[in-house]
């Protein structure tokens, strides 16, 4: 019989009360509450914190406050990325993130989905997608990632889009719901 936690990170319906899971997200919002607090003076504090809150993240791996996830143990991030400020990231599934990735002020993730019954919603039963960002991603300001979406490499993401599909890669795309918009040559 599979635990709570790994039905969710299976992709399987799971219920997120179970105590343990409740347990992993309160430690994740001491982390975050202490990194949102810190000040930019602190950057000892904030890398200490960092590894120990998002411990799977390459060289160079930076946040401007404030940032929010549910676990941060599910966002694995290579090296270079910058996440702006007012990120939030729901992690409840695994998110990988490739290598120089920028995310614009107030990108979000989303990796939960549910029930579309509203009778089975009452079960509060969730179900977690993974999301993949590949590398030399630029998502630009308040754009929303939804639950299974990959992002190929290279591409762009328009400030403001709602990605509900995979995106190939080395594309500008944009729009609710995102769309190629064109190719991106060099």
């Amino acid at each position: 019989m599979l635990t709570e936690k790994q039905k969710m990170l299976a992709g399987q319906w799971y219920n997120p009360l179970d105590k343990a899971l409740v347990a992993e997200r309160e430690v994740s919002r001491r982390y975050q509450h202490q990194f949102n607090q810190s000040s930019p003076d602190d950057a000892v504090l904030r890398r200490s914190l960092l590894s120990h809150w998002l411990p799977d993240t390459g060289k160079h791996f930076y946040i401007e406050p404030p940032f929010f996830c549910d676990y941060g143990s599910n966002i694995h991030a290579g090296n270079k990325v910058f996440f702006n400020f007012n990120c939030v990231v729901l992690d409840v599934a695994p998110v990988h993130i490739g290598n120089n990735v920028f995310f614009g002020p107030a990108v979000q993730i989303y990796t939960v989905n549910h029930p579309l019954e509203p009778i089975k919603r009452r079960t509060l039963l969730e179900q977690a997608l993974p999301v993949v960002i590949g590398d030399d991603v630029w998502l630009g300001g308040g754009a929303i990632i939804l639950p299974g979406v990959t992002i190929g490499a290279g591409s762009v993401i328009a400030a403001g889009s709602v990605v509900s599909k995979d995106i190939p890669p080395g594309v500008v795309a944009a729009g609710n719901p995102c769309k190629v918009i064109k190719l991106i040559t060099e």
